[in-house]
C-alpha cells in the first residue's frame, strides 16, 4: 500500500513539474489553426515571386534568431532605443525581405487564426519553405513556440560564429546551443544561397601574413575574381556569392566548391582544411540526397534550440513588439 502511495505521489509531482512546458509537435495547430503551414508557405511563395532574395535573407533569419535566444522570435524585435538583436552589429546586414516575409505571414495567419500561432513557428515555417523553393528536400516542422520576451543586441556577439573562426571555436559555439560538430557542418550548408559583403573575407585576400598576401587555402583563380570583385576599400555595400557556382540553387555545390579552394569564407574553407571535418565534407560533396536529408534533420535541431513551450513566452499580436 505504502509503495502504491509513493507512486502516486511521484505521478503528480512529474504531472506538476512537467505541467508549465510543453512539447514541440508536428500537428500542434491540427485543431487551433490546421491550415496554418499553407497559409505560411503561399504568403512565402508570393514573397519569393517579388524577389529571390527572400530564400537567403529567410533562412539566415532563423539562424540568427535560435542561435541567440533560441528559436523564440526575439530577433524580429524593433527597439526604439536601437538595443535589440537585430540591432547589433553582427545582424545589420540581414536583409529586410527575410522580416518581412515573417510580418507578412502572421497577419495572413491572423486573419483565420487570430492569438493563435507564434512568430517564432512562422518563421520556422518559412525556412523550411524557402529550402524547398530554392530545390532543397522538405521536412516536417515541428510546432508549439511561443515567442520570447527578451531581445537585447548585448546578447548577439557571443552567440553567433564569425567568419575568421577555426573549426575549435565553430564546434564550441555549437557545442553551447546542443548542437554537434556534424549538426555545424550540415548547417553551413546553407551557405550554398545567399551573398556575404566583402568585409567578411577581406583578410583572406589582402596583406594574410608575412608570407602570403593572398589565404593559402584559397583557390588563386578564385582569389583573383575575388579581388576583382572586392578591391581594397571597396564600397562596403558590395557583396558576392558565397557559392560562385550555383548561387541561387539550394544544393550540394557548397561542399565541391570546398575541396577546390573555393570557401568564401575562412569559417567555410576550415570544414574541408581541417582533417576533423574534412570526411564529412567529403561525404555531403559527394552524396547530394544525403545532405539534403541531414539539412532537414539539422533544421529540426536548430528549431529546438532554447525554445519556449507551454506558459513560457507570449504569442505576439505583432511580431515586432511584445505584447503591451
Amino acid at each position: 500500500m505504502e509503495a502504491w502511495k509513493g507512486l502516486c505521489v511521484a505521478v503528480v509531482i512529474i504531472m506538476v513539474v512537467g505541467g508549465g512546458e510543453g512539447q514541440l509537435s508536428e500537428n500542434f495547430y491540427s485543431l487551433s489553426c490546421p491550415n496554418v503551414e499553407s497559409i505560411v508557405n503561399q504568403t512565402v511563395f508570393t514573397k519569393f515571386s517579388q524577389t529571390i532574395i527572400t530564400i537567403p535573407a529567410t533562412l539566415r533569419l532563423f539562424f540568427h534568431d535560435c542561435m541567440v535566444e533560441g528559436a523564440d522570435a526575439s530577433i524580429m524585435i524593433s527597439s526604439p532605443n536601437g538595443d535589440a538583436e537585430k540591432d547589433a552589429p553582427d545582424n545589420l546586414s540581414l536583409a529586410g525581405d527575410g522580416f518581412d516575409t515573417v510580418i507578412k505571414a502572421k497577419a495572413a495567419v491572423e486573419a483565420v487564426c487570430p492569438g493563435v500561432v507564434s512568430c517564432a513557428d512562422i518563421l520556422a515555417v518559412a525556412a523550411r519553405d524557402v529550402v524547398v523553393l530554392a530545390g532543397g528536400l522538405s521536412f516536417e516542422v515541428e510546432l508549439g513556440r511561443r515567442d520570447g520576451v527578451i531581445s537585447k543586441a548585448s546578447e548577439v556577439a557571443a552567440n553567433l560564429p564569425d567568419p575568421s573562426f577555426n573549426l575549435s571555436q565553430l564546434i564550441a559555439i555549437f557545442a553551447k546551443k546542443n548542437l554537434t560538430r556534424d549538426d555545424m557542418i550540415t548547417l553551413s550548408g546553407a551557405h550554398t544561397i545567399g551573398h556575404s559583403h566583402c568585409s567578411r573575407f577581406a583578410n583572406r585576400l589582402y596583406n594574410f601574413s608575412l608570407s602570403s598576401k593572398v589565404d593559402p587555402s584559397m583557390n588563386p583563380n578564385y582569389a583573383q575574381q575575388l579581388m576583382q570583385a572586392c578591391p581594397q576599400n571597396v564600397d562596403p555595400r558590395i557583396a558576392v556569392d558565397l557559392d560562385p557556382v550555383t548561387p541561387e540553387i539550394f544544393d550540394n555545390v557548397y561542399y565541391q566548391n570546398l575541396l577546390v579552394g573555393k570557401g568564401l569564407l575562412t569559417s567555410d574553407e576550415v570544414l574541408f582544411t581541417n582533417p576533423a571535418s574534412r570526411r564529412t565534407v567529403k561525404n555531403f560533396a559527394n552524396n547530394p540526397s544525403h545532405f539534403n536529408r541531414e539539412f532537414g534533420n539539422a533544421m529540426i535541431k536548430l528549431g529546438r534550440v532554447g525554445v519556449k513551450t507551454g506558459n513560457q513566452g507570449q504569442i505576439r499580436k505583432d511580431c515586432t513588439a511584445f505584447n503591451s
